[in-house]
């Protein structure tokens, strides 16, 4: 499975970029799955379900299965919350891991980055960096895609992690 990561500071449109990249990716025949990093307390569950109920009770793991969807929800209960590593390999097999969040994981990323908001680049303190997608001009070494252009920044990425072509899951 391959690997490959957007930073950006919040509001810079990185989950509408992965948003944009993903039906494009899969018509190239791809299976693509996602992962988030959420910096806060976040929850899927509704408070009064009968999941919420049994994790509140005090069970480990919650899983919720049904003829479309499946989810397991795992309490960390005080443990230290997983590196990106270990959570890569509760994937099922695909080909391509999009993540959002990590900033700092080793792992190729596309710095996704709006001039006008004034903030700084973030790329120059990361080496993993290797692209940056703009909506405007931005001065660097780094090949700079345009960030509405989605099918350049799928073809870019694809190119990037070795998927070049019409790529079925293995």
């Amino acid at each position: 499975m391959r690997v490959f990561g957007f930073a950006g500071y919040s509001g810079s449109g990185k989950t509408t970029l992965i948003e944009q990249l993903i039906p494009r990716l899969t018509q190239r025949g791809l299976r693509v799955s996602l992962m988030k990093h959420a910096h806060h307390a976040f929850d899927i569950d509704r408070p009064g379900k009968d999941s919420w109920r049994h994790r509140e009770a005090g069970a480990s793991e919650v899983m919720i299965t049904s003829g479309q969807r499946w989810v397991l929800m795992h309490e960390l209960r005080g443990e230290p919350e997983p590196d990106m590593a270990t959570q890569l390999k509760r994937f099922s097999p695909c080909d391509l891991i999009l993540v959002e969040g990590y900033k700092r994981a080793a792992i190729p990323k596309i710095e996704v980055h709006r001039p006008a908001t004034g903030r700084s680049l973030i790329h120059p303190g990361d080496a993993d960096i290797v692209a940056v997608a703009a909506d405007g001009p931005v001065q660097t070494a780094l090949p700079v895609l345009d960030l509405n252009d989605y099918d350049a920044v799928a073809a870019f990425i694809v190119q990037h992690v070795g998927l070049t072509g019409h790529c079925p899951s293995t």
